[in-house]
């Protein structure tokens, strides 16, 4: 069994940082794509911010210049730097990853999510 766990949340001022982080333990045989997503209350949930297996990283342009992804894979762990935080970005954020079990069988698992809160 495989689980994702995410840390890093909180409540923060518009302007400052957090840094959010998701380890995957388990039965980890590897770890393909990373990914972090955001949701609010009533809305689908969306895609923050990527990385593949090898490094190449996307994101959206709401964030772009602010926000930076990471991934440490000898911890299996993919790290979401966000700074010059923004009241509209509150949202419960989600890790996402793509993660072989064995060679051949790969499955998708989220993490339970964490609460950012940026608010005056």
């Amino acid at each position: 069994q495989v689980q994702l766990v995410e840390s890093g949340g909180g409540s923060v001022q518009p302007g400052e940082s957090l840094r959010l982080s998701c380890a995957a333990s388990g039965s980890v045989f590897r770890v393909d794509n990373m990914a972090w997503y955001r949701q609010t209350p009533g809305k689908r949930r969306d895609l923050v911010a990527a990385i593949s297996s090898v490094g190449y990283t996307d994101l959206i342009d709401a964030v772009k210049g602010r926000f930076t992804i990471s991934r440490d894979d000898a911890k299996n762990t993919v790290h979401l730097q966000m700074n010059s935080l923004k009241p509209e970005e509150t949202a419960i954020y989600y890790c996402n990853a793509d993660i072989y079990l064995s060679e051949l069988q790969r499955s998708n698992y989220w993490g339970q999510g964490t609460q950012v809160t940026v608010s005056s």
